[in-house]
């Protein structure tokens, strides 16, 4: 598919130091999907978008020990969600338990997303979740 030169992308960033709670990652991130309407056009790709958000931002704070950078980026056919932390760790999706509280974070926003890249960084690394504004539904 070739994009029109004259489109341009969108995009907001966000620093959430380990302190700050994730209900403000996740309010941040509905305000900018209303922004750009998925929250009348896609209200289910928004709520897998902000689930998504809680998930990845939780795991810099959590397992990376680190201030959480939050970007987000519409370019008209698809959303990045990009998740940045201090840790070069890159994370390894498990298989919990069937009693674990936790573990199953990756999982569930490969599932919820439409693609998931993750990127080693000079300091630490990226992880990027991609949404296309499909309508709500079964996704696969």
């Amino acid at each position: 598919m070739t994009r029109d030169p004259s489109m341009r992308a969108v995009g907001w960033a966000r620093t959430l130091p380990m302190g700050s709670g994730i209900r403000t990652a996740r309010d941040w991130t509905r305000a900018h999907l209303a922004a750009i309407g998925w929250d009348r056009t896609a209200p289910g790709v928004a709520d897998s978008v902000v689930l998504t958000v809680s998930e990845l931002v939780t795991n810099a704070h959590v397992h990376a020990h680190s201030d959480a950078q939050l970007i987000l980026t519409w370019d008209e056919e698809c959303l990045h969600v990009t998740v940045h932390d201090s840790s070069p760790l890159v994370p390894e999706q498990r298989s919990p338990d069937d009693d674990a509280l936790g573990g199953r974070g990756l999982l569930l926003v490969d599932a919820l997303a439409d693609d998931v890249r993750t990127r080693p960084c000079p300091r630490g690394k990226d992880v990027t979740a991609c949404f296309r504004p499909a309508p709500a539904g079964p996704r696969g």
